[in-house]
C-alpha cells in the first residue's frame, strides 16, 4: 500500500508548487494551489500506473476494455486521495499551510462525460474493477464540452457549453505516440487474390484518434487502471494556407472543424440527418481507435490473435459501441488474414454486451443508407453477418417470414444495433432481475428461445467509497464505531448495522447525522437561490435524467394536489416538506423541457404564498452533476423513485439513496424489486401498478385515462390547473403536459398510479412522525446497501462473462 508521511507530504507540494508556478506557495491562488496539489497526487501513482499495467502484460492477465460512450466520473482529486489512503494525512498536512483541502476539492470541476445513470456505472464499475484487483480499463471519447451545462432561467432549462476543459484537466496524460487512423466514407475495392477476397478501403476520409489517459487508482492496494478517452484531431493540413490566401478564409478551417466536432460534445442532437450522421461517426469513432488500440497493444505483449479472446475481453455498455462487432471482425479479416469464421469465433468469444432500456427510442438503428456512405466497409460486414443470421433463421423457422422479418439485424431500410449486439456477443445480461425478465420473456423473447444460454443477470451496483465513505464521513464514522471497518473490503458486512436499528444511542446519532447534511444542503440552496428550507422538514428528493417514464410529472401532480389540500385548509396537520428537484432534459425533448418549467412553475407560487405558513417548499438544483448528488444524497429523508413498472431497467439512485439513510417510496420497477426483497416490505413504500398490470394494458389496451381523470375530483383540479392560467398566466404553457396526459392517454400511467401514489404518501406523513420507527427504517437501508455495492457486481461480471482477475486477491 502506497506509504508516506506528512512531512514528506508537505516539502513534496511545496516544491510542486514552485516548479509548476514558478512563485512561492503563499502567492499562489486557490486554483493554482489544486492544480499543483492534483498534480502532485498523479505523480505519487505514476510509478504504481507502470508497475500495474508491467504485472499485466507480463503475467499475461486476462485484460476487460469497457467501452462506453460515458463515463461520469465525478471530481478526482478526493476520490483518488481516499483510494490511495492519504486523505486524512493530505488534510493535515494543508491546514499547517493554511490551506483547506475541502476548498481545494471543490475547485475541481466535474468532467463533462456523461449524463446520467449511465456514465455514472461507467465509473463505478472501473473503480470497483482497480479495487478488486481486476486488470480492467475504460475506453471512450473525450468530449470537449460534454453534455450541457444546464442554466434555470426564468423557470425553463437553458443549454449552454460544459466548458469543463476551461481549465487544464491535471489528470489525463496525452499519448501522441499511441493514437490511431479512424477511416471515414470512401469505397471498397474488392479483389480475388490468391484464392481469396480481398477488400481494399480507398478514398476515404481520416481522423486522428488521439488519447488522453487517465489514472483509476484502486483501494489501498497499489493498483493504478486506465480510463483512454479518444479526442479526434485532424491528421494533416490543419491549416489549409493556400485557401486562405485566396481570401477563402472559412474552407481554410472547414477540414479542422469538421474533424473536431466529433468529439466536442455528448449526444448532438439528432433530430435532423446532421445530427444523426455525427452521432454515428462518434460511436465509430471512439470503437475503431480502441479496438485498433487493444489489437496492436496485444500483438506487441501476446502475439496470437487466435488466442484473443483467452487474454481480451472487450464490454459493451448498451447498444453505443455494438460497432466493435464489425470492427473487430474488419481488423481480423482483412487486415490479419482470418477466414470468416475464425474472426467470427475469436470476435463473439470476445465481445459482451449489457442492455440497459427496453425503451424503443434507446435500442438503436441507423438508416442503411446514412451507415453505407459513412462506413462502406463495416457495412458490407453487417450485411455479411445479417445474410449468414437469415440462413440459420430460415434453418430453425423455415417457412416463419414474420420472425425472421422481426428478428433480423438489417431490416425495413434499417441497421438495428441491439440485434447485433445480441448476435455478435457471447453474453447479453440485464442489470436488475426484473429488467432481465422482462428482456428474456418479452423484448427479447425471440433471441432468448435462441440463444438461451447468453442472457443473464448483472444487477447494478455502485462504488460505496465515492457514495459512502467520501460522500457521507460522519456515517462511515458511525459505521466504524458500531460494526468495525470490515465492510470497507467486504460491503455486505453492513449487514450487522442492522443489529443497532432500534438502539436509541444509535437512532439518535443517525438524525444528528441526517441534519448536518441537510443544513449543508440548505446552505447551498440559500446561496444559489435565495430561498431559506426548513431542515426538520421531509427533504423529498427525486433527482434524476428528466423524462418522461421516470415520471417527474406525477410528482409535480403530486404536490399541486397537496398544495390545494392546503389552500383548502391551511391549518391540516402535515409534516413540512421540502421537495428537492435535479436533472436535465435532452435539448430536443420538449415535453421534458416543460416538465422542468412546471416544478419551476410550481415553486414560483407555492414558496411565495404566505397562507400555507412554509409547510411547503419546492426546490429545482440546477445542472445536476455527481458532485451536486453527493451533497443532496446524504442529505435526503425521502427517494422518489417512482418510474412507470417495467420501462427503468435498474437504477442506482435508488441503492445511493438508501446506502446513506434515505427511505424509498417506490414502484416494483428495476432495482427497487430487489431493494424490497433485501429491506422487507415494511422498510420501503411500494405504491403503482405491477409488472403484470402494466404489462397487460400495453398488449390489450382498456387504459383510459380521461376516465381515470374524471373519477378523481384531485386529478380533475390538477389538470385543469395545467392550463387554466393557475400557475402561469400563458394557458398554452404547459398544454402540451395535459394533452400528454390526456389526449394521448398517458402512455406512462401518471394518473393511474396517482391515487395509489397519494395514499403512499400519507403513510410516508405517518411514518415521519414517528421519528424511532423512521430512523429503524433508515438504519435498515444502511444495513441492507451493501449487497449493492459494485464490486459485487464487477465480480458477478469477472466470474460470470470475463473471465478475469483474482478477486480479493491482495486484500
Amino acid at each position: 500500500m502506497f506509504k508516506i508521511n506528512k512531512e514528506v507530504f508537505i516539502k513534496d507540494y511545496k516544491r510542486k508548487f514552485v516548479e509548476i508556478h514558478g512563485v512561492p506557495l503563499e502567492e499562489g491562488s486557490d486554483i493554482e494551489k489544486y492544480q499543483a496539489l492534483g498534480i502532485l497526487v498523479k505523480d505519487y501513482v505514476i510509478d504504481m500506473w507502470i508497475n500495474t499495467n508491467k504485472r499485466y502484460n507480463d503475467n499475461k492477465e486476462k485484460q476487460v476494455y469497457y467501452f462506453s460512450m460515458e463515463f461520469l466520473l465525478g471530481r478526482l482529486l478526493g476520490n483518488s486521495l481516499l483510494n490511495l489512503g492519504i486523505r486524512d494525512l493530505c488534510k493535515e498536512g494543508l491546514k499547517e499551510l493554511n490551506i483547506d483541502l475541502d476548498k481545494l476539492e471543490e475547485l475541481e470541476q466535474d468532467q463533462g462525460l456523461g449524463n446520467g445513470g449511465l456514465g455514472r456505472l461507467a465509473a463505478c464499475f472501473l473503480d470497483s474493477m482497480a479495487s478488486l484487483n481486476i486488470p480492467g480499463h475504460g475506453c471512450g471519447i473525450r468530449y470537449k464540452y460534454g453534455f450541457f451545462e444546464q442554466k434555470i432561467i426564468n423557470g425553463s432549462q437553458v443549454e449552454t457549453p460544459d466548458v469543463w476543459l476551461r481549465k487544464d484537466n491535471v489528470w489525463e496524460i496525452k499519448k501522441h505516440n499511441k493514437a490511431e487512423v479512424v477511416k471515414f466514407g470512401g469505397e471498397v475495392k474488392v479483389e480475388y487474390i490468391d484464392g481469396s477476397l480481398k477488400f481494399n478501403h480507398i478514398n476515404y476520409d481520416s481522423v486522428l484518434a488521439t488519447p488522453y489517459d487517465t489514472p483509476i487508482v484502486g483501494y489501498k492496494n497499489d493498483v493504478i487502471n486506465s480510463l483512454r478517452l479518444w479526442s479526434a484531431e485532424p491528421i494533416n493540413n490543419e491549416f489549409d494556407f493556400s485557401s486562405f490566401s485566396r481570401g477563402e478564409y472559412l474552407k481554410a478551417i472547414e477540414y479542422k472543424n469538421s474533424v473536431e466536432a466529433i468529439s466536442q460534445v455528448l449526444y448532438p442532437e439528432d433530430s435532423f440527418y446532421e445530427g444523426k450522421l455525427l452521432r454515428l461517426k462518434q460511436q465509430y469513432f471512439f470503437v475503431s481507435a480502441g479496438i485498433q488500440s487493444i489489437i496492436r497493444h496485444y500483438k506487441k505483449h501476446i502475439g496470437d490473435l487466435y488466442l484473443l479472446n483467452d487474454r481480451i475481453a472487450i464490454h459493451i455498455n448498451d447498444t453505443h459501441p455494438t460497432m466493435a462487432i464489425p470492427e473487430l471482425m474488419r481488423i481480423l479479416i482483412d487486415e490479419e488474414n482470418f477466414s470468416w469464421d475464425d474472426a467470427w469465433r475469436v470476435t463473439t468469444n470476445t465481445i459482451s454486451y449489457t442492455n440497459h432500456t427496453i425503451l424503443a427510442e434507446a435500442l438503436e438503428k441507423w438508416e442503411v443508407n446514412m451507415f453505407k456512405k459513412l462506413l462502406p466497409r463495416i457495412y458490407m460486414i453487417i450485411e455479411e453477418i445479417d445474410r449468414r443470421f437469415r440462413e440459420e433463421l430460415n434453418n430453425r423457422y423455415p417457412y416463419q417470414e414474420e420472425k425472421i422479418h422481426k428478428m433480423a439485424i438489417i431490416e425495413d431500410g434499417f441497421v438495428k444495433m441491439a440485434h447485433l449486439a445480441v448476435v455478435g456477443s457471447h453474453s447479453v445480461n440485464g442489470v436488475a432481475k426484473l429488467h432481465t425478465e422482462i428482456l428474456k420473456k418479452q423484448e427479447m423473447s425471440d433471441f432468448y428461445y435462441m440463444f438461451p444460454r447468453k442472457f443473464n443477470n448483472k444487477t447494478n451496483g455502485i462504488t460505496h467509497r465515492r457514495w459512502l465513505i467520501k460522500s457521507n464521513p460522519e456515517l462511515t464514522k458511525l459505521l466504524k464505531m458500531t460494526i468495525g471497518d470490515s465492510w470497507i473490503k467486504h460491503p455486505t458486512d453492513m449487514e450487522a448495522f442492522k443489529r443497532f436499528k432500534d438502539d436509541a444511542v444509535v437512532q439518535e446519532k443517525l438524525s444528528e447525522i441526517k441534519k448536518n447534511n441537510k443544513e449543508r444542503l440548505a446552505k447551498k440552496i440559500k446561496e444559489q437561490q435565495g430561498i431559506i428550507v426548513d431542515t426538520n422538514s421531509i427533504f423529498d428528493v427525486q433527482v434524476k435524467r428528466i423524462h418522461a417514464y421516470k415520471r417527474q410529472t406525477l410528482n409535480a401532480l403530486r404536490i399541486m394536489g397537496i398544495y390545494n389540500k392546503l389552500l383548502g385548509d391551511p391549518n391540516l396537520d402535515i409534516p413540512p416538506r421540502t421537495f428537492i428537484f435535479g436533472g436535465k432534459a435532452a435539448p430536443g425533448y420538449y415535453l421534458a423541457k416543460k416538465t422542468i418549467e412546471l416544478i419551476n412553475a410550481i415553486g414560483k407560487k407555492i414558496n411565495n404564498d404566505k397562507r400555507i405558513n412554509d409547510k411547503l417548499k419546492v426546490i429545482f438544483m440546477e445542472n445536476y452533476n455527481v458532485s451536486l448528488a453527493e451533497l443532496i444524497i446524504p442529505a435526503t429523508d425521502l427517494s422518489e423513485q417512482i418510474s412507470t413498472t417495467t420501462k427503468e431497467a435498474s437504477g442506482t439512485s435508488n441503492m445511493k439513496f438508501m446506502m446513506n439513510g434515505a427511505v424509498t417510496i417506490a414502484t416494483l420497477d428495476g432495482a427497487n424489486v430487489e431493494i424490497r426483497d433485501e429491506v422487507g416490505d415494511e422498510n420501503i413504500i411500494i405504491f403503482g401498478l405491477t409488472e403484470k398490470e402494466v404489462v397487460n394494458y400495453y398488449r390489450n389496451g382498456g387504459y383510459s385515462s380521461w376516465a381515470v381523470r374524471n373519477s378523481d375530483n384531485r386529478l380533475i383540479n390538477v389538470t385543469e390547473q395545467l392550463v387554466n392560467g393557475f400557475y402561469d398566466q400563458d394557458r398554452e404553457r404547459f398544454r402540451i403536459i395535459y394533452r400528454d396526459l390526456l389526449d394521448y392517454n398517458d402512455e406512462f400511467f401518471v394518473l393511474k398510479d396517482f391515487d395509489s401514489y397519494m395514499n403512499a404518501q400519507e403513510k410516508v406523513d405517518e411514518l415521519y412522525r414517528n421519528k424511532a420507527k423512521w430512523q429503524s427504517m433508515a438504519a435498515v437501508n444502511i444495513a441492507h446497501s451493501g449487497i449493492f455495492s459494485s464490486d459485487r457486481t464487477i465480480q458477478e461480471y469477472a466470474t460470470g462473462i470475463w473471465g478475469s482477475g483474482f478477486l480479493y486477491k491482495n486484500l
